[in-house]
């Protein structure tokens, strides 16, 4: 499959009002290329785990529109057939009426062409060994360049589930567990997604792990990474569901048999979720908490306070918080 790819060339404070319009013309689905730096809230909410360099914000966009190029040369725009003339003269005649209120910049289109897009890989080309101390990680298609330096080597695909170990918040837990973790550790990773967190804690020596997700997607990636890592089956349990709110989850995980439980999710669902997990964990039990922009770590402290635990300590990086709590013996 083929298509036309049409490129505006725009400012930032034009994006919403471009991409508005076109839309009613059948262009749908744009994708936005600026400089604009994150809000914090944007941060929390994305949660992005691998994030390209940015550059410093010049004020200029581009709006990138995709279209279906049949075999004919015609093209699919909304369900219907149109020709490529007639759609480009349609773009044009919207960014003039447009000029017409609001400053647009220079409002120039180009096109081209590209074969299918592998909008699911494309993500690849940002994420490459790297390491957090001593660990190194491998994503699966490279070759390690140097392990001289690195204590564990972890092999990490994520594919559609959240977890290269790239994001601050992976790597403030991945700390913790490094302190907390014993030959002896039962481990709850909530929110799992690719399972990085376990297969460390395995890795650094804890018995047994059990992840939960809300993406069924997690389930297997969590197995090819234990497969990559040479991770036995019955090491790793993972089950998919919300332990919040399912009662059936919170059964099959069980009760007071935590070492530690780890959740690397965003303040939001840390909150309601810290007074259900107490019941998890073993008295003297560790509570590991990451996922945690900075202006949310005293709501996030309270309500591990409120659920009864005893906070240990809290760690920084970036913008980002770990607040590390214990159960009362």
């Amino acid at each position: 499959m083929k298509w036309l790819q049409i490129r505006v060339k725009t400012v930032t404070e034009a994006e919403d009002i471009i991409i508005s319009s076109l839309y009613d013309i059948g262009l749908e689905g744009a994708q936005i290329e600026d400089h604009v730096p994150l809000s914090a809230w944007e941060k929390e909410q994305m949660f992005v785990d691998i994030m390209p360099e940015i550059q410093e914000d010049d004020g200029t966009a581009y709006l990138n529109f995709f279209v279906e190029e049949k075999e004919d040369g015609s093209l699919l725009v909304s369900g219907e057939a149109t020709d490529r003339e007639t759609l480009l003269a349609k773009v044009e005649d919207v960014l003039s009426d447009i000029r017409l209120f609001a400053e647009i910049g220079e409002g120039t289109v180009t096109v081209g062409e590209t074969d299918d897009i592998d909008w699911i890989n494309n993500w690849k080309q940002y994420f490459h060994q790297f390491y957090i101390d001593d660990i190194l990680v491998i994503p699966s298609w490279e070759e390690a360049e140097s392990a001289k330096e690195a204590k564990i080597v972890l092999h990490i695909d994520p594919g559609t589930a959240f977890g290269t170990g790239m994001h601050e918040t992976t790597q403030l837990c991945i700390r913790q567990l490094k302190k907390y973790v014993t030959e002896d550790t039962v481990l709850l990773d909530v929110g799992t997604g690719s399972g990085i967190l376990s297969i460390l804690a395995l890795q650094f020596g804890a018995k047994t792990a059990v992840g939960t997700d809300l993406d069924p997607c997690a389930a297997e990636a969590v197995r090819q990474n234990c497969e990559s890592n040479g991770i036995a089956k019955d090491k790793f349990r993972m089950l998919t569901g919300n332990i919040i709110t399912e009662k059936a989850v919170q059964d099959a995980v069980g009760y007071g048999c935590y070492d530690i439980v780890a959740a690397n999710i965003l303040a939001d669902v840390l909150v309601p979720l810290t007074p259900v997990i107490v019941s998890q964990l073993k008295a003297g039990g560790i509570y590991i908490t990451s996922g945690i922009i900075d202006d949310k770590e005293e709501t996030v402290v309270e309500a591990v306070r409120q659920a009864g635990l005893t906070v240990l300590e809290v760690t920084y990086q970036g913008e980002w918080v770990s607040v590390t709590a214990q159960k009362p013996v």
